[in-house]
């Protein structure tokens, strides 16, 4: 398979990228920097040059988005604007977005309208659930969103649960994550939906 991986060189793209190498899979790394992913071509290239993004989905099977905002507030509407973008130029390959976990519902409301849920954390968690609404309204477009568990951090494999739109577990390793993801994209079981992750135990 071949896959484009944005974020390539961040905390999760650079595992979902380095899981899909080990996998045997044909990686473009792609990030601002165009730094070299060991086993990938890199590239340099920015998530808001939607014609690269159509450029390189036309000779992909997946594109994977891993890039989140800054989560000051300030870049949010460039990533919900660029993401927009994409849904309007209908790439050819599979989209797999990397979402956040504050769209996750939590009985009648958002996690991220939850009490205790960090604010530093709640711009990026409103630009992600704008994403996602937007994914879901789209047509003919092959998506799939994966939020993570409320927890992500670097970690080893564990094995993992998914859910759909609830947090399935309080926490999730990168390496558990990359896992899901890949698994997603050689077994496809969330075309047009968001599903979440977390790791066992």
């Amino acid at each position: 398979m071949k896959i484009v991986v944005y974020g390539a060189t961040g905390m999760v793209g650079s595992q979902v990228a380095l899981a899909a190498i080990a996998r045997g899979h044909e990686v473009t790394a792609v990030s601002r920097s165009g730094t070299d992913v060991a086993g990938a071509t890199a590239l340099a290239a920015d998530i808001t040059d939607t014609d690269r993004v159509v450029e390189l989905a036309a000779h992909a099977d997946a594109v994977v988005i891993a890039i989140p905002t800054d989560r000051t507030g300030e870049s949010a509407g460039p990533i919900v604007d660029a993401h927009r973008r994409i849904i309007a130029a209908h790439p050819a390959a599979r989209l797999l977005v990397v979402g956040g976990a504050g769209s996750l519902s939590v009985g009648d409301g958002l996690l991220a309208d939850a009490p205790g849920f960090p604010d530093a954390y709640k711009p990026e968690a409103r630009a992600f659930t704008a994403i996602l609404d937007d994914y879901r309204a789209s047509s003919g477009l092959d998506w799939t969103l994966v939020s993570p568990s409320p927890a992500i951090a670097p970690g080893e494999r564990k094995g993992y649960v998914v859910g759909t739109d609830s947090p399935v577990g309080d926490s999730v390793t990168t390496s558990d994550f990359a896992d899901a993801i890949l698994d997603e994209l050689e077994s496809p079981t969330y075309r047009g939906r968001r599903f979440t992750v977390a790791s066992k135990g």
